[in-house]
C-alpha cells in the first residue's frame, strides 16, 4: 500500500513552500499595518517555524491519495456514461464542485 500513495517528502516540501509564502505574506500585511499605526501601539507576532509531524504528513498523504483516486472514479464514470474511454479535463471540471463539496 506504500507504493500507491504520495511521498511524504514531497508533500512536506509543498507545505514548507506554502507556509514560506504565507509567512511573507504576513510579514508584509505586518509591516504595512506598522507604519499605518502609531508607534508603541500593539504586539507584533512571533515568526516561528511551522512544520508538521510525520503522523501529519502519512495522513496528508491518504488524504491526497483518496482524494485523487475519488476524483479519477466519478471523471471515469462520467466519460464512460458519454461512451468515451478516456478521461479529459471537461470530466474533472463536471465533477470537480460536487468532489469538493463531499470533502
Amino acid at each position: 500500500m506504500e507504493g500507491n500513495t504520495f511521498d511524504p517528502d514531497l508533500i512536506r516540501a509543498i507545505f514548507q513552500l506554502v507556509w514560506k509564502r504565507r509567512a511573507a505574506e504576513r510579514e508584509k500585511n505586518e509591516r504595512t499595518e506598522t507604519m499605518e499605526a502609531e508607534m508603541g501601539v500593539g504586539t507584533s507576532k512571533k515568526n516561528r517555524l511551522t512544520s508538521a509531524n510525520a503522523n501529519a504528513l502519512k495522513l496528508s498523504c491518504e488524504l491526497l491519495r483518496l482524494f485523487v483516486t475519488e476524483a479519477i472514479q466519478r471523471a471515469a464514470t462520467i466519460a464512460e456514461a458519454e461512451g468515451s474511454n478516456k478521461i479529459e479535463a471537461t470530466h474533472l471540471e463536471r465533477i470537480l464542485p460536487q468532489l469538493l463539496l463531499d470533502f
